[in-house]
């Protein structure tokens, strides 16, 4: 039986106080950088839950419930729609050509250390927001970037 991505994710943009964005390479797509992405394990899976799963999944970032950073994450309250890539679209049921993504950030302190899924990711690098959003792939991700003064939540991560 073949199991299909559901057609809702989230993008965390992982910041520091002084609003450095932590990027991430694709391993499937050379030169295509990006925050953390990820879709629904299941569709009453809480969007929150979600984002925790993918920013520990990716990066080795533990910002799960009870966790130290957990209070550090802040849903922005914003959902983008786009179009999935023809060359992804395999991943979801047949007819299925939109994908919800739902907006949140993360602050954690400055030297954060970051582990990555090599299945998934390549490299890692942290660039001030404005330069971040010049490396993204994604529209979406990168107006993300741009919105973080707005949407950053400092929290005085220790």
């Amino acid at each position: 039986m073949t199991v299909f991505k559901i057609p809702e994710s989230v993008l965390v943009v992982i910041y520091t106080p002084a609003l450095d964005v932590l990027l991430i390479q694709r391993a499937d797509v050379a030169g295509y950088w990006q925050s953390v992405t990820g879709s629904k394990d299941a569709t009453d899976e809480a969007f929150v839950l979600t984002a925790c799963r993918e920013v520990g999944e990716e990066t080795g970032i533990d910002c799960a419930p009870g966790s130290a950073l957990h209070p550090h994450l802040h849903d922005w309250g914003l959902e983008n729609i786009y179009e999935i890539y023809p060359h992804w679209r395999h991943r979801y049921a047949p007819g299925v050509f939109f994908n919800t993504e739902h907006l949140f950030g993360l602050e954690v302190p400055a030297g954060t250390p970051v582990r990555l899924s090599p299945r998934e990711h390549t490299h890692y690098q942290w660039l001030p927001y404005a330069q971040a959003a010049d490396q993204c792939f994604s529209p979406s991700n990168a107006e993300a970037c741009l919105m973080l003064p707005h949407f950053a939540v400092r929290s005085a991560v220790q």
